[in-house]
């Protein structure tokens, strides 16, 4: 897998560096995750790198196209490593958890816009909201049984 990473950081003319290949890593395994949980995760292997080089590496790979940063209305920022692919995702209104949902159409931008305005539209940016089943669980357990008249 560092060697995918090395390849990939390569190819974006970036410099192959510990705190690149910890944060690709961690993208890869915890995707859709906020900026303080990928400090964590890549100071668990690398307890030295400081917070501003894990967000130094956050811009360099979303401006280099290996991540994509994401930030649902209201919410702070998630990263992931899925990129180049025009997915969308689905966003729990309770606990914030983020899943993938890949376009109905498969094609890029994958939706039409009714009035493009003379763009060249290239992408479109869908957002789902809901509640994950987990919540949605606790939710129905935690109601007070219905009392049904006699």
């Amino acid at each position: 897998m560092t060697s995918d990473f090395e390849t990939q950081l390569r190819t974006a003319s970036l410099r192959v560096t510990r705190p690149r290949l910890a944060v690709l890593a961690a993208l890869r395994e915890h995707p859709h995750v906020d900026t303080e949980t990928v400090i964590a995760l890549v100071r668990a292997e690398h307890p030295l790198v400081s917070h501003q080089t894990v967000y130094d590496v956050l811009r360099a790979l979303t401006e280099a196209g290996l991540i994509r940063r994401i930030q649902p209305a209201g919410a702070v920022a998630r990263y992931e490593s899925r990129v180049g692919d025009n997915h969308h995702h689905v966003v729990c209104r309770s606990c914030g958890a983020i899943a993938d949902v890949d376009c109905a159409v498969g094609d890029a931008p994958c939706l039409t816009a009714s009035d493009d305005h003379g763009f060249a539209v290239d992408e479109a940016e869908v957002v789902y909201w809901g509640t994950c089943p987990g919540c949605a669980a606790d939710r129905s357990s935690s109601e007070p049984p219905v009392r049904r008249k006699q």
